[in-house]
């Protein structure tokens, strides 16, 4: 039997999506490669699977289970979820995390979901990395000191960022009346939130009469001190802000503030199929390693294919559920499911198209390791060349390249 060519099924396909007979059954157009991929390609006899599975990780994953056809070729897994990591519970409240040893394709952030009851306090500490966080949950009072002694203390709530450079100390405490909630992204991959440099660490690690020359008071004025860090720890709720900002003002406030609220600012894109917020150096002027985008997308809209010529994207998924297909030279595409609690990862420069499959709204966060976000999309690249090219490339009528969107917009449709 004669060969049959990839043209020849995008040209059967693009005037009315025939089969073409190939042996014993027909090729379907949706996946030109050779051989055909996808269980509507396949003998329906060989698509079983009797062999032991763990039925709710099975039942999670359709698009693993049953690839879409035009998957092609295998990638690192850029899929994983705090829902599998292991929480360390403390008395004021909790913390999980997955770092780059926990998540391989994530050498350039890793994050850390964490919970503070009413007053819970997480320990006064510094890190080798920069903090960007945001907030899921609740309200937290965050304080923070500059290395000019310039203090900012302030109170943010669901929606809002923070962003401390690495080596600037800060603590963090839940208020009242339900505590908070958070996540954290550090601009290194392997950065563990249990290996920070705590307060309590220190001095229990320096004699006695160095605490006493280094702060001069007597030296017994240590003898209480914790012999281990309390890292997360129950402490009385704090009283107003007003107070505590009233009480570090005499060196005057940083210039920058530490805190955004991305939730309540304006999309810099919005339609009926959703918004997209944006918080990069040009905004948060203080967040000079991390941009992030709050992305919302209503139910079977798609976030449009699109690639980031400068960073890899790392994802958080706050609400809802979605489908990603990443692209990659080769070629290669792989789909996943995503749900709450997951996370996703995108490397630099890999083309990506986000779906929500479910019946609610999906929400998910964008996080980028680079001052200055940037994107390119798929339809703005093929609206901004001159058609004749682009109908030579795709087969396709230039009129009918001409009702591409050319406006970026994000999410579609508009």
């Amino acid at each position: 039997m004669e060969k049959i060519s990839r043209r020849d099924i995008l040209a059967l396909g693009a005037v009315g999506g025939a089969a073409l007979a190939t042996g014993a059954r027909a090729a379907s157009f949706g996946n030109p490669d050779e051989p055909a991929e996808g269980a509507i390609n396949a003998n329906p006899a060989g698509l079983s699977d009797p062999g032991p599975k763990n039925e709710v990780l099975y039942d999670q994953f359709p698009s693993r289970v049953s690839p879409p056809p035009t998957d092609v070729g295998g990638m690192p897994q850029f899929w994983s979820s705090f829902n599998t990591a292991s929480k360390r519970i403390q008395d004021g409240g909790w913390a999980r995390q997955v770092t780059q040893d926990d998540f391989a394709i994530s050498d350039a952030v890793s994050g850390v979901n964490m919970r503070l009851g009413p007053g819970g306090i997480r320990e006064m500490h510094w890190h080798l990395a920069a903090e960007w966080a945001i907030m899921t949950n609740g309200r937290c009072r965050v304080t923070v000191l500059d290395p000019k002694g310039r203090a900012y203390v302030q109170d943010v709530g669901e929606g809002d960022l923070w962003y401390f450079s690495a080596g600037y100390p800060h603590s963090l405490q839940g208020l009242g009346p339900d505590g908070c909630e958070f996540v954290i992204v550090f601009d290194e991959g392997k950065q563990s939130e249990y290996n920070t440099l705590l307060l309590t660490d220190w001095i229990a690690h320096t004699p006695p009469d160095i605490l006493a020359l280094n702060f001069g008071v007597p030296a017994d004025t240590f003898k209480s001190i914790p012999l281990h860090d309390l890292w997360i720890f129950q402490g009385k709720e704090p009283g107003p802000l007003s107070a505590d900002q009233d009480a570090v003002a005499s060196a005057g406030l940083p210039p920058e503030p530490f805190t955004f609220r991305l939730g309540q600012s304006t999309p810099i894109k919005s339609n009926r199929s959703g918004t997209l917020r944006l918080a990069d150096s040009s905004i948060f002027t203080v967040s000079k390693t991390i941009a992030a985008a709050l992305e919302t997308i209503a139910p079977g809209a798609v976030r449009e294919m699109h690639w980031h010529p400068n960073a890899a994207e790392w994802q958080y998924w706050i609400k809802g559920e979605g489908r990603m297909t990443v692209f990659d030279a080769g070629p290669r595409a792989q789909t996943a499911d995503f749900k709450s609690g997951d996370i996703g990862y995108v490397k630099r420069g890999q083309g990506h198209v986000i779906q929500n499959t479910g019946t609610t709204e999906l929400q998910f966060l964008a996080v980028f390791k680079i001052a200055e976000y940037q994107e390119i999309g798929l339809s703005s690249w093929l609206t901004h060349t001159p058609a004749p090219m682009v109908a030579q490339h795709l087969n396709i009528d230039p009129s009918v390249l001409g009702k591409f969107p050319s406006n970026q917009p994000g999410i579609l449709p508009e």
